[in-house]
Parts: C-alpha cells; sequence; structure tokens
C-alpha cells in the first residue's frame, strides 16, 4: 500500500515524464544534470551490477551505464509513467541490452541480498513515511562493501538562504506557471517539501544508523543541491 507521501508523489510527477528532464534542467539553471553526473562520479568503475532507484526518466541509470562499458544496470520506479518515458529514452541512447527498467517500490525492492555491487538514488527519501527503514531496505540489495550514493534537494546556508527562499516561495511557482499547470504545482511543493525534510532529518544520522559506513556528503550549487556517498558495512 503506497504512503500518502509516495501518492503524492506520483500524481505530482506521474504527467510530466515527457518533459521532465528538459525542464529540471532549466528551473535548477541547469545544475541538475551537473548534480547527477557528480552523483555517477561516487560509484566505482569495479561497479558492474548497479541499482538506480526511483530511477524516473532513466537519467541516471543511463549515464551508469555509459561511464562503464561493462556495466548493467536496473532501475526501479513507481510511477509507471515516467518509467514508460524512461524506456523511451534508453532505447534512444542505444542502451537496451544493459539497462532494465522495472516498476516497484524503495521500501520492498524485488531483489535479493547483497545482488548489487552499488546503488543510487535521486530525490527519493522526502516521499517515504519512513526514512530510516527504507535506507535499510536499500543497503540490504548491496554486498558488502558496496557503494550507495544518493542526490537530493538541498537548503543552502548563510547569505544564500533569503535568495533560496525568495526563488522557492515565488520564483519557482512562477516560472513553472509558465510551463504548465503540471509545473507550477511542482513549483509549489518542492520548497516546503525540501524545507521541512531537511528540518527533520540529518541525511548522514540516517545513513549511519541505517548500517552505512564511510560517508560523506558533498553540497552543491551554493547548497542547492547535496550528494552523500557511503559505504555498505
Amino acid at each position: 500500500m503506497r504512503s500518502v507521501a509516495e501518492a503524492t508523489a506520483r500524481e505530482l510527477f506521474a504527467p510530466l515524464g515527457p518533459t521532465y528532464d528538459r525542464y529540471a534542467r532549466l528551473l535548477s539553471f541547469g545544475q541538475d544534470p551537473r548534480w547527477r553526473r557528480f552523483l555517477v562520479s561516487r560509484v566505482p568503475s569495479s561497479a558492474l551490477k548497479v541499482l538506480d532507484v526511483a530511477t524516473g526518466t532513466a537519467a541516471v541509470a543511463i549515464e551508469l551505464a555509459r561511464t562503464v562499458p561493462e556495466r548493467t544496470v536496473a532501475g526501479v520506479d513507481q510511477s509507471p509513467e515516467m518509467l514508460a518515458a524512461g524506456r523511451a529514452r534508453v532505447e534512444r541512447a542505444g542502451l537496451g541490452g544493459r539497462i532494465e527498467l522495472r516498476e516497484g517500490r524503495a521500501e520492498s525492492l524485488p531483489f535479493a541480498d547483497g545482488e548489487f555491487d552499488a546503488l543510487t538514488f535521486t530525490y527519493l527519501l522526502r516521499y517515504v513515511d519512513d526514512p530510516l527503514a527504507t535506507m535499510r531496505e536499500l543497503a540490504r540489495v548491496v554486498r558488502p562493501g558496496g557503494v550507495i550514493a544518493m542526490l537530493e534537494f538541498d537548503v543552502p546556508r548563510g547569505v544564500w538562504r533569503p535568495l533560496w527562499e525568495l526563488y522557492v516561495r515565488v520564483g519557482l511557482p512562477l516560472a513553472g506557471a509558465i510551463v504548465s499547470p503540471g509545473w507550477r504545482e511542482v513549483g509549489g511543493f518542492l520548497g516546503p517539501s525540501i524545507r521541512s525534510f531537511h528540518a527533520r532529518v540529518s541525511l548522514e544520522d540516517l545513513w549511519r544508523e541505517a548500517g552505512i559506513a564511510d560517508v560523506h556528503a558533498r553540497r552543491l550549487s551554493l547548497g542547492g543541491g547535496v550528494v552523500v556517498w557511503g559505504v555498505r558495512a
């Protein structure tokens, strides 16, 4: 059974599959693709079997496969609509033989213990009811010593915080409204979602409690994004 947070995410983002990558890039001032590339750079080239959770339109899965020609990637997402856009993108990239996308939930992954050499996920933990239980489930399917890496929005600090607040309160909803009604809803939703999540969750503490060691975090683009990575203990 899907949580309220999961249902909200699916309702908001499912209709946006065909335009998601284009406008995610635009509304992040071109930073979203750069963040995703840095996320992928945290996965060692020795990781030849990788799982990408909340894969969406498969942007990270494709980057993972392109980075290491011998690598195979499985992608999981709860949204059939986003997966349809992802499969089309994978085929256009000529990577259908190395990337498999399937519907599934991060809280209950359809894979065996330790099945993957590494795991990535993007913009996931804000949409689950129990982030710690979800992190433990993600770690379960990674072999001991395998890397887990995450990309999430962050809240800038210091002088950049008021500018971020202005953008998420005013600029982002207005920019989304110019694009479409669906993007207007996303623009109004993201600021409160990001702000409330980081107010209640310490990502590095959460990861360590989930049994992930050697945890690192890199804040990107003046603190607008954060990549966290560590090793399955």
